[in-house]
This record gives structure tokens, sequence and C-alpha cells, in this order.
């Protein structure tokens, strides 16, 4: 019987895996310098916690998530993003009542959604977010919009584009909503089945749908930026401001609206512009939201987010041309020939690692001719012979890969002369 990976999910293999890696090494060096700090939450939970903190009428809630009862009859689902996670372990471990606020995360792990796979979209996919909580100040949100492109550019990718809007607050938005019902409702009957459904649970879910967006009503659907009251118009030429400051370019687009229902305020995504990317541009999207951490039961808390898939950063690393700086090479392979160099090679090759370096050795009985040959392959900088002779003699030979050149060194002092070698320096 033949056993394939489920659709929809993938092997990340050795060749591959090391992008990643540097990827995400990247990615929380630069959390690191914004301050945030890694969470980790479990990957199933209630599926409550995502029926509220989500939106019973978002397509993720609606059509996308693994939910299953397990062995007690409760119901959990494999989580479908991230911030649901983050605010429900902000609530439960009483986060928001630490002096030192706002809290900032961020996170990195497989998130889960049943959807159609295509090319940078899987069932099961990596993402990467931040999570800012306790404050409600513009500045912050400009700090996020930083971080988020800052994400990329950190790893060179320039044909880069942010995206910017405002979803104002309750007030905002229920004038908002009202005009989007009067606007689209004529319409109605021509539009989708899921949009004749938001049209009565989140009107503003409309603007987003891809089925109708050549619709005729869609073009001039009245615009959530004409019904922004002081406070939210304000908020927003604030974000503008910071973002002015510290030079960063946007575009403003005010039929941008995120598939949350928790959403309010700034609202924005990433997209790239890079030739032979793809149709779907998005590489990122995030907002501000208000009300989530009273949902899942904590008091009344301002939060702001992103998050980015890992899958599609590397889509976007590729179409426009860069080269992940990965050593996939080996510092050191020691060849052993006879009964006794092999046992020598063994506590070697352990003495090698515990030093620090990176040492590999040949574990299928091959001749000198062979592991040399194995070497040359998984790109060795040295390689180490140590024979019944050598051994005898207390000495080993090391040869330098790239010139050829070797030289006899004592067996009791190989280990400090490869340590000023690769560590140190010749």
């Amino acid at each position: 019987m033949s056993m394939n990976a489920p659709r929809g999910t993938q092997d990340i293999l050795p060749g591959t895996s090391e992008k990643w890696q540097y990827v995400e090494r990247q990615l929380a060096d630069l959390c690191r310098r914004y301050n945030y700090k890694e969470i980790r939450t479990p990957i199933f939970e209630h599926t409550e916690l995502f029926q509220r903190g989500v939106g019973d009428s978002t397509d993720i809630v609606q059509k996308e998530m693994y939910t299953f009862e397990d062995r007690g009859g409760r119901s959990v689902t494999l989580r479908p993003e991230g911030t649901a996670s983050v605010v429900r372990s902000y609530v439960q471990n009483k986060v928001y009542g630490l002096p030192n606020q706002p809290t900032k995360y961020f996170y990195m792990g497989p998130m889960f959604r049943y959807e159609r796979p295509q090319q940078g979209r899987q069932r099961q996919f990596v993402q990467f977010g931040i999570e800012a909580l306790g404050s409600d100040d513009p500045a912050i949100d400009a700090e996020v919009l930083a971080l988020a492109l800052g994400s990329y550019e950190e790893l060179g990718l320039k044909s880069l584009k942010l995206v910017l809007n405002s979803l104002g607050d309750k007030e905002s938005r229920e004038a908002h909503r009202d005009a989007l019902v009067r606007h689209f409702d004529p319409h109605r009957e021509e539009l989708c089945a899921d949009c004749q459904v938001r049209l009565d649970q989140n009107p503003l879910r409309v603007l987003d749908c891809k089925k109708d967006r050549e619709h005729p009503a869609m073009s001039t659907a009245p615009s959530i930026l004409d019904y922004l009251n002081d406070y939210s118009e304000n908020y927003f030429e604030e974000v503008k401001k910071y973002l002015d400051e510290m030079g960063i370019a946007y575009e403003i687009d005010p039929n941008l609206v995120r598939g949350l229902d928790y959403y309010n305020h700034t609202a924005f995504e990433i997209m790239s512009e890079a030739e032979g990317f793809g149709a779907i541009t998005t590489l990122s999207g995030g907002g501000r939201y208000t009300g989530l951490v009273q949902e899942v039961g904590g008091p009344e808390t301002s939060g702001i987010g992103f998050a980015m898939s890992i899958e599609r950063l590397l889509m976007a690393l590729e179409a426009e041309g860069i080269e992940l700086p990965i050593d996939e090479g080996l510092d050191t392979y020691v060849v052993a020939l006879g009964e006794e160099a092999e046992k020598a090679a063994v506590r070697l090759t352990y003495q090698l690692r515990q030093a620090g370096i990176q040492v590999d050795k040949d574990y299928l009985g091959k001749k000198m001719k062979a592991q040399f040959k194995a070497a040359d392959r998984i790109g060795a900088k040295y390689v180490l012979v140590l024979g019944d002779q050598e051994l005898e003699n207390n000495v080993i030979n090391v040869k330098t890969m790239a010139t050829g050149d070797q030289q006899e060194v004592a067996l009791d002092e190989i280990v400090d002369f490869m340590k000023k070698q690769l560590i140190g320096g010749e």
C-alpha cells in the first residue's frame, strides 16, 4: 500500500528546511529588536474560541476549520489562525495585570484551514505573526506596520506595496454597515449565495468577495472613509503621520477589509509586485482590534497585530531571485581505514562535536576513495584521514578540500587545531 502525505500538506526536506530555518532566525531577531517576545500556544483549542474570537460569519469558521470531537465528547479545532489563541492565553494567564504594558508577542507555527490547495496556500501552513496588546496609541499601529514591512525588507525583498485603510470604531462601522445594506440590497439576488448571507450578518465582508468583485455595484459601494466619525478620522490621520515620520510609503484603499470580524480602525495588507509571483499578490495582513479580549473573558483591552505565511514569503523571495545565504556544506569529514582507526574515529568525531565543530563520518564501510567522494558530495571543507599507521604514530592527516593541501597534525592536538581553522580563523 502506497502512503502519501494528506492533500494540502507537504514535506520540507533538507536542502529546503535550511531556508526555513534561516528565515525563522531572521524574523525572531527582528522581533528581538522591537522587543516582541515569543509565545507558543496549543495547536488545537476549544472550538468556541474561534467561533467567538474569529466570528461566526467568516469563511474560516463557516467553511475552513478542522473541527472534531475528542474522546471526551468535547469539540476541538486545529487552530486556523494565531490571534485568538494568543488572546486566550493573554486572558487565561492574566497577563493584562502585569505592570509592563503593552504586552508584545510574536509566534511561529502551523495553522490549518480546509481550502483548495494551490501554490503558496496549503491546508497546513506555517504562520508568523505578532500581537501588541494593551495600548490604543496610533504610534504602536505604525510600529506594527513597520515591523511587518521590515519582515520582508530584512530578507532583501523590494517589490512590496503597503496598502492601508481604516475600518473605524463601532459607531463608524454601524453607519457604514447601514449604508452598505442600502447600497447592495437592490442587487441582493445578483450576488453569490455567500454574499446574500453576508449582507445580513456582516455586510463589510461583501467587499472582500472574490466571486462578486467584478459586479458593477462593487465599484460604487460606499467607502468606510466617508463614514468615519471625528475620533476614527483623527486616529487614522495619526497613524499616517507616524508612517510619514519613518519614511514608510503606503497606499490608501477604502475597499480593503480583513476577513475576520474582530478588526476595527487600522487595517492593512502587504503585497508583492514582483513579476511572476502569481495572481494572488497578498503576502500578509493585519489590523487593530477592540473587543476580542472581552469576547474571550478578559477586560476591555485594545490590540493590533498581523500574520504572514512563511510559504508565501519564500515564494516572494524566489520571484525576486533572492538567494538566501545558506551554507549547506560540512566543516569536517573523518575518513577511517582499519579496525582500530575506525574505533578511534568514533571517539574523535565525538570529541570534535563536543568542541562545537560540525563533523560526520562514514557508516557504510566504504573504501577510502568512496569516503572521499562522499565528503566531496556533501561539501566538506576538511577531511581528516586516520589509518592504523597514523594511529600508531599518534598523528592524523588533514586535507583542505578547496586547495588539496595536506598536513600532518598530532592526534592529541587535532581538536584545538580544527577549532583554530574553523572557529578562530587560519
